[in-house]
């Protein structure tokens, strides 16, 4: 059973990385052919199965970070064309840009940030959930 507080966090950060898709296909959707086994964008009910993009995160329990714990952000290009390094990172780039316009919005009542940890892209701050009643 999850905390009621994670689960909101969670849909709002779904709903976050949901706009950082849209904004990574209207930019860069038409520059690489999709995977054959996927759909166009927003052909389906979850984003991350659409489109040229997957945009998402996974918690980490921050071990032998600087800034510990938090959310790796994940920006998968879905192709099986080569998609340069450079290329790569201007996409990274583009997303984290957007995350930290949005972070505000989506959590008003947080003190949460997008810094680069290593080769990472980390949200970390304020991750309290408060009491469970």
């Amino acid at each position: 059973m999850k905390h009621p507080a994670h689960r909101r966090f969670d849909d709002r950060l779904k709903q976050l990385f949901d706009e950082v898709d849209d904004y990574l296909e209207q930019r860069y959707g038409d520059r690489y052919p999709l995977h054959p086994a996927r759909s166009r964008h927003g052909e389906t009910a979850n984003k991350e199965h659409s489109g040229l993009f997957s945009v998402g995160a996974s918690f980490s329990a921050g071990y032998g970070s600087e800034y510990g714990r938090g959310y790796v952000v994940d920006v998968e290009i879905v192709t099986l064309t080569d998609v340069p390094d450079e290329i790569e990172d201007e996409i990274d780039e583009a997303a984290a840009e957007r995350v930290r316009e949005l972070l505000p919005r989506y959590f008003p009542d947080r003190e949460l940030e997008l810094v680069r940890d290593g080769r990472l892209l980390k949200i970390h701050g304020d991750l309290s959930l408060g009491p469970s009643s």
